[in-house]
């Protein structure tokens, strides 16, 4: 009988666990909303949406279906940053620094990415219908539906 009920007890244990470990830690959205300074910070599923983030450093940030819809991100530093099915929808990433950020499957349709430094970037699965694509960097960068997106020459659109 106690085998049985550890038995039962090990999978409510791993998901409390894997549902702790995505939740963002709250310390690290109060020094970024603070700061903007929050580098390898864990903001996994962070309500950051129409935030004012301009220039903030964000570099190996943990931004794992961050919801920052119409966030201003403006010259941000996410460099390495996780942000896998973010939501990035209208957002102003202009200028921003994704080198070798983890896109896969984020929707940034309507984003602003005039002049994005994309290099190297993951964007398997990304969305990009009518986000602005203007001088972005994208050389390295592997994926994404660039279908609808503006500014791309004629080669990435798919």
């Amino acid at each position: 009988m106690k085998k049985f009920i550890v038995l039962l007890l090990i999978p409510l244990m791993v998901g409390l666990l894997a549902h702790f470990t995505l939740a963002a830690n709250r310390t690290h959205v109060k020094k970024l909303k603070k700061t903007k300074k929050c580098n390898r910070c864990n903001l996994s599923g962070a309500k950051l949406s129409n935030l004012r983030l301009t220039r903030a450093r964000l570099r190996g940030a943990n931004l794992y279906r961050a919801r920052l819809r119409g966030a201003k991100l403006r010259g941000a530093d996410l460099r390495r940053a996780n942000l896998k099915r973010a939501d990035l929808r209208r957002a102003n990433l202009r200028s921003a620094k994704l080198g070798k950020a983890d896109l896969r499957g984020a929707n940034l349709r309507g984003a602003n990415l005039r002049g994005a430094d994309l290099r190297g970037a993951k964007l398997k699965g990304a969305k990009f219908r009518g986000a602005n694509l203007r001088g972005a960097k994208l050389k390295g960068a592997k994926g994404g539906n660039f279908r609808g997106a503006k500014g791309l020459p004629r080669k990435r659109r798919r």
